[in-house]
């Protein structure tokens, strides 16, 4: 079974920009005879919203840029390679680096994308015969809970108070939905723990006993992040540059934000929160201006992949989210279809696998809460569906299919040098593994 999914996805799986393409064109074929919109219509959804990605496109370059210049930080080099060395066989290297990258991303996805990838990396370099593809795809594979964890969206959208909550879920809900209700009730907690006990079981068998591939030594060479000398008369410029104040006093700003941010303001840990912490500690870290700003251009270059497809991605978003003189959207017609064969137990089964289909058009949280909330909680109130269930089922299924949608896999896979290709077919085994386990867990929580 291994072989040929692994098979298959090498065969099958473009390069992710090749893959966002084909994406566009399914979407765009599918959206003229099914929500009756001409080509014109569509040309101007995609569009229309090619450019409405640019603010969260620059967060993920810049955790992905800020998390690898951090990880590239001498005291962080040290500590990582220091538990690097705990595994002392290939089985015992993919189970830690799932759980590791599982229990961070539940965390924060941010942080947990890029400390797993990073963590995976350093692991190749102590541990001898680790196949270096499954390595990086159970690092990866940990993704699948952080919906279901505190960063998730969905979640923490609903526990937001607000007019806000009432406007987009057209009045199904009016007051706020508490975590306890979602990512801290007892189902969820369960489901989270048996994913992460399946994917690091899966992970581990998946290890081959023979023919393993192992990393060309190229891609684990240790970057050189010795602090640069200041010359031996420096400039006043080259003081600047060379000074630890500067990097100090930047940092210690940047922490008394975030400390006013979340313990005065009380806010929950959002991307922009990781990215200015990641910033933080680098600053300090790396010791120096220059130290810093010479890490972060030998970082910047593994950005390409996200900077060059969000683009792509948020023109599919605007086909999927775009009514045309049909009153008809691509995305509200999925959505229907749903509802239409539901009753109350398997509702947040099905609406769980219709976020999953419209992930792999629409892979963002935001962009699923616009499309399913005004019509999800409606009909889940209609059959007497507890609206925290409905919104923990959306988010489960904009987590599942990542694991097969390289979108979210292009920071790891930058870090780590490899293609989707080399990945993916590990992915889909946990796909389908864990796609057993979140279907009964949705559905026993129904009854």
């Amino acid at each position: 079974m291994i072989k040929f999914c692994v098979r298959l996805v090498q065969r099958w799986l473009p390069e992710p920009f090749v893959f966002a393409i084909l994406l566009t064109f399914v979407a765009a074929i599918l959206a003229m005879p099914l929500c009756h919109q001409t080509p014109l219509e569509v040309v101007e959804h995609w569009g229309g919203g090619v450019w409405n990605l640019l603010a969260f496109a620059m967060q993920m370059a810049l955790v992905l840029v800020c998390g690898s210049t951090l990880a590239a930080a001498p005291p962080i080099k040290r500590g990582i390679d220091a538990l690097a060395r705990i595994p002392k066989s290939p089985a015992a290297a993919i189970a830690l680096v799932t759980v590791v990258s599982a229990l961070c991303c539940w965390l924060n996805w941010g942080f947990g994308l890029i400390v797993g990838v990073v963590f995976a990396k350093a692991i190749a370099r102590h541990v001898a015969g680790v196949d270096y593809r499954l390595l990086i795809a159970s690092a990866y594979s940990g993704f699948v809970v952080w919906h279901a964890g505190l960063s998730g969206s969905i979640p923490l959208t609903m526990a937001t108070p607000g007019d806000a909550l009432a406007t987009a879920t057209n009045g199904a809900l009016t007051s706020p939905v508490p975590v306890s209700h979602t990512i801290l009730d007892p189902h969820n907690i369960i489901m989270v723990l048996l994913v992460i006990v399946a994917i690091t079981v899966a992970n581990t068998l998946m290890h081959p006993k023979h023919d393993a591939v192992i990393v060309d030594p190229s891609l684990l060479a240790a970057d050189d992040t010795a602090r640069p000398e200041p010359p031996e008369q420096p400039t006043p410029a080259q003081r600047m540059e060379h000074s630890s104040l500067l990097s100090w006093a930047i940092a210690l700003l940047l922490s008394a934000y975030l400390v006013v941010k979340l313990a005065v303001r009380g806010a929950s840990l959002d991307l922009g929160i990781v990215i200015m912490l990641f910033l933080a500690l680098g600053l300090m870290l790396h010791g120096t201006p220059l130290a810093y700003v010479r890490a972060f251009g030998k970082a910047a270059s593994g950005a390409a992949g996200i900077i060059l497809q969000f683009p792509f991605y948020a023109g599919i978003m605007g086909i999927i989210t775009g009514v045309g003189a049909s009153g008809i959207c691509f995305g509200t017609l999925i959505a229907d279809a749903c509802i239409d064969i539901s009753n109350g137990t398997t509702y947040p089964l099905l609406t769980f696998l219709c976020a999953a289909l419209l992930n792999m058009f629409v892979p963002s949280g935001g962009g699923h809460w616009a499309i399913q909330a005004p019509i999800m909680f409606s009909a889940g109130a209609d059959l007497g569906v507890d609206p925290g269930l409905t919104g923990t089922a959306i988010a489960w299924g904009d987590a599942w299919t990542n694991l097969i949608q390289p979108f979210w896999a292009l920071p790891a896979l930058a870090i780590a040098k490899l293609s989707a290709r080399d990945i993916m077919g590990y992915c889909l085994v946990d796909l389908l593994i864990t796609g057993i386990i979140i279907c009964g867990g949705l559905v026993i929580w129904a009854l």
